[in-house]
């Protein structure tokens, strides 16, 4: 799946670094220059590296690959100012990216891969399938190369893009380590945000981990017939196993799961799906996250409306559960997953 791991710099930990330099004959404080002008300058390439000797950089050159992602386009919302990027990687393929300002911080949504093979019904990232897992240094960039254009730090980082990061695992948890890293980005765990359609080995296997980021479920349905018909996981892993997984998480962790649940008109917005979502969810510690869902041309999907969803909302606070609608952010300029850049490969 895409290129290699072992030879791409920007994706060792520091002490991977470390044993590098000392396999080339370099001292072992090279790899902390390295790693802080990667990590922490973000710089593009070996070129910028100050105090690196150019004998070095030659080697690094020749012996890695060293990701730094192009931006191909940036939207910018003349409504609340968010800023989406399509960016390209070092093989050709596209990959988007959010950056949304709000009162508390700057926040990213990252994509994962390069396209989903999830195939959930409403979303556009899956409608050409797979093409490959990204590196845990092409999900950093992603975070840098953003940074770099707007000059802001970026406080929150949400792995919500096109993909499903559970389904690149490995990648995922090296992503997760860099990106916490004191001596990188030194972003909090409890500021990291990471969704899944609900892969429940792998949601079991990172409850073990006991990190303390958000997992985000998206659920999208409160019954399993429902659910299978907007998501092919569904067929897969069941309600039940789901959430049983849900409150395996919290209690390795002790941090709430947030569903995710895109409100289609007719479909899953009714008042009985309200009730039916109060029932499977209500004893959990949990937060809901209505999503008003976004149209999208190959789909006859389209979104509830105001009333349904503030009704839907009532219903499920009523019944004692912690919710809020997503606000809609970007909506000017193709904010939801996937639509830019299936324009762009369309145009």
């Amino acid at each position: 799946m895409g290129p290699e791991l072992t030879k791409d710099i920007k994706s060792f930990t520091l002490v991977q670094l470390q044993t590098e330099m000392e396999s080339m004959g370099e001292k072992s404080f090279r790899a902390k220059q390295l790693y802080e002008w990667m990590h922490k300058k973000m710089a593009r390439d070996y070129g910028q590296m100050g105090n690196i000797p150019r004998s070095l950089a030659d080697k690094c050159r020749e012996r890695y690959q060293y990701t730094a992602i192009e931006t191909v386009r940036m939207q910018e919302s003349k409504i609340d100012g968010t800023r989406k990027y399509l960016f390209r990687l070092s093989d050709g393929n596209m990959v988007e990216s959010v950056w949304m300002r709000y009162k508390h911080g700057n926040s990213v949504c990252i994509s994962s891969q390069a396209g989903c093979r999830m195939g959930c019904r409403f979303c556009a990232s899956t409608l050409d399938g797979l093409e490959r897992n990204l590196l845990p240094s092409e999900m950093l960039d992603q975070i840098y190369a953003i940074t770099l254009h707007t000059g802001e730090r970026v406080s929150n980082v949400v792995v919500m893009g096109s993909g499903e990061p559970l389904d690149n695992y490995e990648n995922l948890l090296r992503f997760i380590t860099l990106l916490t890293d004191e001596n990188g980005l030194n972003i909090s765990q409890r500021n990291l945000t990471v969704s899944t359609c609900g892969i429940v080995p792998k949601m079991r296997e990172l409850a073990d981990r006991k990190l303390q980021m958000t997992l985000a479920v998206s659920l999208h349905a409160a019954t399993d017939e429902k659910r299978k018909q907007l998501m092919p996981i569904a067929e897969r892993y069941g309600l039940t196993e789901l959430m049983d997984a849900c409150v395996y998480y919290f209690g390795q962790t002790g941090r709430r799961i947030t569903f995710e649940y895109s409100l289609v008109a007719g479909v899953n917005d009714t008042s009985e799906d309200a009730g039916q979502l109060s029932e499977l969810i209500g004893g959990l510690n949990c937060h809901v996250n209505l999503i008003p869902v976004n149209p999208i041309k190959e789909r006859a999907y389209v979104q509830s409306g105001r009333r349904a969803v503030e009704a839907f909302k009532n219903k499920l606070e009523k019944n004692g559960i912690n919710v809020t609608i997503r606000r809609e952010m970007g909506r000017d300029i193709d904010g939801a997953c996937g639509q830019l850049r299936r324009r762009y490969m369309e145009s």
